[in-house]
């Protein structure tokens, strides 16, 4: 790792060394080419975000750091249970049972986030840590081209300007390229929320001697304001957070006018009963500071906006926004590729999240201002309501319909548990996440004829097995919806604006699909 920065120019600048900026610094040294990156803070450094999904272990073998991550011994991960109805049984999914490699881990971040940065560095890229960009220079002949980095050392002081020929920006939430010169940064207003977390000793766990143990918890809070997590780490603490809506917080702050900011992480977290049971007798404490003084401690209570944002674009002449920040092709082309695949990912990301917002506060949301018309049919191309059908402007009806299609993701049931006589007649590829959908009379069909009915039944006449069935088979629908998103090759074999991604080292880049 290096400790004083005295570089010129480089081939690449990446700014940031969060898990994006380190993943692309360690990609592009692999290839050759000569890489630098600044990171503003000292790792290992806190952050939150400690639940990681099965298609990241693609990209983490990818650049030869999958075997690194497993010898830390996180939490392993087999699934996620969510429960966003108090009157029925959770939902689980189970990444474990697509295969062993399906797993994945919860992570304490400041570990993990270490790990990558010190990849990079091993992978060839020029890491300097305490080294923040403070301003870009452009082009004076082509404008919207960042050519060279003003940076500031926080240990000493110094600044500088290192000139490159193209940028990475993955520098956060502080979003350089989007806020500060492109200005194109897009909050989603429906899903302005606030969190608050802690730490726990002594707390259960879900699904405890099961195939589900370590599966992290999400519950919807029972007045509807949000819903709470529950992620058992490695290190025995357990991060225990709750997500509000803004507005609904700020009235609760009101009405509890004086209230510390541990009363009321408690008071919410206590409207989420099964999250109060797996929690037990457990214990609220505070850790260690990373990479602080002995005996110096974190904040009992953590709190942070928890919102989202998209961007018009994340690439342009000789740069590319990745992460929070928001082959064989020309520049031209690989820009626009960029930016098509990330809009094409947070849409559905964002398609997801609201369908289960809908759910949660158990109402209709007004999201037409949020969502990206030109990605919306792309990402539902396989929706029979989908692009075939819409006009030139999606109505509240199409993205309705959407929502509740997503939605059942969610349903409280899982195929797994389906009974063995039900298994034993459905054919295999009702199980398939990656065949096409089912469309309703097709799911009402298969009940019918694994039960034998005479005539078909609706929803509100199934009960028993045949209710959980009709919940499985519509869970499995909603996913097929979101399966090319998390399929964990997606990048490259997903065909986006005429291109793939080529994954091979040394070859690394852009083909023609």
């Amino acid at each position: 790792m290096s400790s004083k920065f005295q570089r010129l120019h480089a081939q690449i600048l990446v700014i940031g060394g969060g898990p994006s900026g380190s993943f692309a610094a360690s990609a592009l040294a692999r290839e050759g080419l000569d890489v630098v990156l600044l990171e503003a803070a000292q790792f290992p450094r806190y952050h939150i975000g400690e639940s990681l999904i099965p298609s990241v272990r693609h990209y983490l073998k990818f650049i030869d750091v999958e075997k690194k991550v497993v010898e830390m011994g996180f939490q392993n991960k087999p699934g996620a249970a969510i429960k966003f109805n108090q009157f029925k049984r959770e939902g689980y999914t189970d990444f474990a049972g697509l295969g062993h490699f399906n797993s994945v881990w919860n992570v304490v971040r400041s570990e993990f986030d270490k790990l990558l940065l010190d990849h990079a560095a091993s992978c060839g890229a020029k890491v300097f840590e305490q080294t923040s960009v403070k301003s870009l220079r452009f082009s004076t002949t082509e404008s919207s081209r960042p050519v060279a980095a003003e940076w500031l050392r926080s240990a000493d002081g110094e600044t500088g300007e290192i000139s490159f020929d193209y940028l990475v920006d993955a520098s956060g939430r502080a979003g350089l390229m989007s806020t500060k010169h492109l200005r194109n940064r897009h909050v989603n207003a429906s899903l302005k929320n606030i969190a608050l977390w802690g730490y726990w000793t002594g707390a259960g766990s879900y699904g405890l001697n099961t195939t589900r143990e370590g599966a992290p918890w999400f519950e919807t809070l029972s007045d509807e304001s949000g819903w709470a997590w529950f992620i058992p780490l490695h290190d025995g603490t357990t991060s225990v957070g709750v997500v509000m809506n803004q507005d609904m917080y700020n009235e609760r702050v009101r009405a509890l006018k004086g209230s510390s900011m541990e009363e009321r992480y408690r008071l919410s977290a206590a409207l989420a009963p099964g999250l109060v049971e797996l929690l037990g007798p457990a214990k609220l404490v505070q850790k260690q500071v990373v990479g602080g003084q002995p005996g110096e401690l974190e904040p009992l209570i953590r709190s942070a906006s928890d919102y989202s944002y998209s961007a018009s674009s994340y690439g342009g002449p000789g740069f590319r926004v990745v992460g929070d920040a928001g082959g064989d092709c020309s520049e031209v082309d690989a820009a626009a590729w960029h930016t098509k695949r990330f809009s094409l990912s947070y849409t559905r990301f964002q398609i997801v999240v609201m369908s289960a917002y809908q759910q949660i506060r158990s109402t209709k949301l007004d999201i037409l201002n949020d969502i990206d018309e030109d990605n919306y049919d792309r990402a539902f191309a396989a929706f029979d309501q989908g692009a075939s059908e819409m006009g030139s402007r999606l109505s509240a009806e199409e993205l309705q319909n959407a929502l509740e299609f997503c939605g059942k993701c969610f349903n409280p049931t899982s195929p797994n548990s389906l009974s063995a006589a039900s298994k034993a007649i459905l054919p295999k590829e009702v199980f398939d996440a990656s065949a096409p959908l089912m469309n309703p009379q097709a799911i009402q069909s298969i009940v019918s004829k694994t039960f034998n009915h005479t005539s078909p039944k609706s929803d509100e006449e199934l009960s028993g097995a045949e209710e959980e069935l009709k919940l499985a088979l519509d869970q499995i629908n909603g996913r097929r919806v979101m399966h090319p998103e998390h399929n964990v090759n997606n990048m490259e074999t997903e065909e986006v604006n005429g291109f793939v991604v080529r994954l091979q080292q040394g070859n690394l880049g852009l083909v023609r699909a």
